[in-house]
């Protein structure tokens, strides 16, 4: 049993919170305002739809690397998340997705539940490759449903304005993969033909994508006209702190995503990303030219990040709990609520994490 101010899917109440067998059982308390005590807040358990990378692994290098990330993240409040992967060769893609979906079936002690996978890449427009390999591809339906017997491919994303793709996006999106629109040149136009065609989100918005500009909107014009749905860095370095505001107040279900890297939780030096040598330094990534690459982020930042903005916490939690949980359709996680996976985090006052549980196990070590 857990006491504090809680945020459940009503609002703030404090009292307490009871698990069984992982789940919720039982939330008692009366309707509180958190800042009227000092008693802990006890949140939704983050979950990250796009992480590359931690603790010194990454994602395609297959093998145990993923158990390594997902122990990292554990230990900054993230519960569940989809392992990401980079623009690769297909035969390597293929053995790396592969492995993937072993990983998916089961949930080491001590770590965050990896929920699928996020293929970003290989079908992107090699004209905005950001950090991603020059290795981008066409999509091909056989290829790609080879992809989706591999592993629970979650989320993709893909650049919309490339012949063929729209009909990838409209057989993706019917078999319940969350297409992105990304690392693309693409116009406003080609951003809203894929969404008809089911698109739901963007990926790291504002990154890797055709810019807005008043007279040729662009990828990021029709994502803040039309999207419901978006990923955004905010680390404070991808994105300036008034573009973040304009589109959560844009964008009703923008979520925070830490694009982390191998390099997240780990000193400065020399890292990879997939085929692509990284340098951490100053609290960022980047590739030999200065290229952003990824991140360095933990969600738990990102939380305080984002309050330090003047954005209210609850509003915050939704964000990195609730709402990348309703894009992927999951009524029992995101949420505290009776019946819900016990995936919860514990905040001191100044939002410092000091407690970790992820399908009701208690996560005790901390970076």
């Amino acid at each position: 049993m857990l006491k504090g101010n809680i945020l459940t899917t009503d609002g703030w109440i404090n009292g307490t919170v009871s698990v069984e067998n992982g789940r919720v059982i039982a939330l008692e308390g009366h309707i509180a305002d958190p800042l009227a005590n000092d008693d802990p807040y006890i949140l939704p358990g983050f979950i990250d739809l796009h992480v590359h990378g931690g603790g010194g692994r990454d994602i395609m290098e297959g093998g145990d690397a993923a158990d390594t990330v997902a122990r990292q993240h554990a230990r900054h409040g993230t519960t569940s998340l989809l392992a990401t992967t980079m623009t690769a060769p297909r035969d390597e893609l293929m053995q790396v997705v592969a492995g993937l979906g072993e990983q998916a079936k089961r949930c080491a002690a001590g770590s965050a539940r990896v929920l699928g996978v996020h293929l970003e890449g290989p079908y992107i427009n090699p004209g905005k490759l950001g950090a991603q390999p020059d290795a981008a591809a066409v999509a091909v339906r056989d290829e790609v449903l080879k992809y989706l017997e591999l592993a629970p491919i979650r989320v993709v994303t893909i650049a919309p304005e490339i012949s063929g793709h729209l009909d990838i996006i409209s057989e993706m999106a019917s078999r319940g993969v969350r297409v992105q629109l990304g690392h693309s040149l693409g116009t406003y136009d080609d951003a809203v033909n894929a969404l008809k065609h089911g698109a739901r989100g963007f990926t790291h918005l504002f990154n890797a994508m055709s810019p807005l500009h008043h007279r040729d909107p662009g990828m990021v014009g029709a994502a803040l006209a039309h999207a419901e749905y978006a990923e955004l860095i905010p680390d404070l370095l991808h994105v300036h702190p008034g573009a973040i505001r304009a589109a959560m107040r844009a964008i009703p279900r923008l979520y925070v995503v830490t694009d982390s890297t191998s390099a997240a939780g780990m000193p400065d030096g020399e890292y990879r990303l997939g085929s692509q040598h990284l340098t951490k330094c100053m609290g960022g990534v980047r590739l030999a030219d200065g290229t952003l690459a990824g991140s360095t982020l933990t969600m738990d930042q990102a939380l305080r990040n984002l309050v330090s903005l003047g954005i209210p916490l609850a509003d915050v939690s939704n964000r990195l709990s609730r709402f990348p949980a309703d894009y992927l359709g999951l009524e029992d996680r995101g949420r505290i609520a009776r019946g819900a996976w016990a995936d919860l985090v514990v905040l001191d006052r100044e939002h410092a994490l000091t407690a970790t549980y992820v399908e009701g196990e208690s996560i005790v070590e901390y970076a």
